[in-house]
């Protein structure tokens, strides 16, 4: 490589993959990850998350390993792994401290450690630099230095990839700033931006998911207000989309591991300074009661329709965090199960991505078979996968039961004026 570093990518999911993929078209570059059954998943070429085609894993040449020793082959490690949230919804940083300790206990003289995982203003040298110092044996800034590369993969997202969007990167120190930024300019074809510091990269990421989010929530109070009002939203948007500045959000289930979490790790450490987020916090509260909200309209319309709770089924489609991905984590789709659950109504669920196993064994969640699902008093088009859409009202009459029905397409995707006439339709 013409940069002159060997790279490791530490965390081989959604974000780390991609990453490891890039470099290994390049030269060679040691996967870790602490999971041998998607080490030995990538060793056969086949990518459970469906970001990396079998083609690309064939040509990247990528060393898989879960043993931790292979890291000391590299001297530029690239730390991508999960940074969700606790119960409580505070920063959860055990992963990212954890993958500190495996190659702070590898790092040697040299060596550059740049981080891509969510963090909030100031964690990269606070938390992950001692951790870093205390398995190494080193000092940080004389012995190896540190950098932060925000990542940016929208899962799902075949146009924005990796390579093709532009990447921010930051470096402690001049010099590695140079190098930081050499080494991602290699592989990324969409720009390069420095960030002056590290803190001002950590900063950047948090915000862009956390306006977003703002939006959304936005977006989902007028959903509220206009439903109250007799109007449907997806009408308003419409016509509000025709005056040139007016911006495409729209309203849904916010979930997934980015724009339902990233925002926490913003507002925790505000709150660590003495200041109380109120826009930032009153927008996750907006989002957070929408499957609430989907799981109540649906019930209040079967009542209008004259189905009895503990009598009647609804089937759910759509489980993944969005469509046409094999993610669960953080759904909100989850939300509108249980909510439908706490009214004693019979749901079964479907999704032609979600692993089963991983379904059931995250959430006690059973998927059913297209084929193997009975006929339901209503149906919730709760992710607009492809094939649902590409069936469309074919597959949602097919799976509803003779006479008054309801029909709640969470994100519009259904054209409404095809509804049937004893069919009581809504959305979002």
């Amino acid at each position: 490589m013409a940069h002159g570093r060997k790279i490791s990518v530490i965390g081989l999911g959604y974000v780390g993959l991609p990453v490891a993929v890039a470099f290994g078209t390049q030269g060679p570059v040691v996967g870790f990850d602490i999971d041998p059954v998607r080490i030995a998943e990538l060793r056969a070429g086949r990518d459970r998350t469906r970001e990396v085609e079998p083609a690309q894993l064939q040509a990247a040449r990528i060393r898989f390993t879960a043993d931790p020793e292979d890291l000391r082959q590299a001297d530029f490690h690239i730390v991508a792994v999960p940074t969700p949230i606790d119960t409580a919804r505070n920063p959860d940083l055990t992963p990212l401290l954890r993958a500190s300790e495996t190659v702070g206990a590898r790092l040697k003289p040299g060596d550059i450690v740049v981080y891509e995982s969510t963090v909030y203003p100031g964690a990269t040298e606070e938390m992950c630099v001692p951790v870093l110092e205390r398995h190494s044996k080193l000092v940080c800034g004389r012995d190896f230095t540190v950098g932060y590369s925000p990542e940016r993969i929208n899962p799902g997202d075949k146009e924005h990839t990796f390579t093709r969007i532009a990447k921010v990167v930051s470096g402690q120190d001049a010099r590695t700033l140079d190098i930081v930024a050499a080494v991602y300019g290699s592989v990324v074809t969409g720009g390069i931006h420095r960030a002056p510091t590290i803190r001002t990269a950590e900063a950047a990421k948090v915000i862009e998911n956390t306006q977003r989010d703002i939006n959304i929530a936005l977006m989902n109070e007028l959903s509220l207000i206009f439903d109250r009002l007799g109007i449907d939203t997806q009408d308003v948007l419409a016509a509000s989309r025709t005056k040139w500045n007016f911006l495409p959000f729209e309203p849904g289930l916010v979930g997934g591991h980015c724009i339902g979490v990233d925002p926490y790790y913003l507002t925790y450490k505000a709150q660590q300074v003495g200041y109380h987020p109120e826009v930032i916090l009153a927008g996750r509260r907006t989002n957070d009661i929408m499957g609430s909200h989907v799981a109540a309209q649906t019930v209040k319309r079967m009542v209008r329709q004259g189905h009895p709770m503990q009598q009647s089924r609804v089937t759910v489609l759509g489980l993944t965090f969005k469509q046409d991905i094999p993610d669960l984590r953080n759904t909100r789709m989850v939300d509108v199960i249980r909510e439908l659950e706490s009214y004693s109504l019979s749901v079964q669920v479907h999704d032609p991505f979600a692993d089963p196993d991983e379904a059931y064994a995250e959430y006690g969640i059973r998927l059913v078979p297209l084929e193997a699902l009975a006929p339901a008093r209503a149906v919730i088009l709760g992710v607009p996968h492809k094939p649902y859409k590409e069936q469309g009202w074919a597959l949602v009459q097919r799976l509803l039961g003779p006479g008054p029905s309801v029909v709640a397409d969470v994100r519009g995707v259904l054209p409404k004026e095809h509804a049937p006439a004893d069919c009581l339709y809504w959305r979002l």
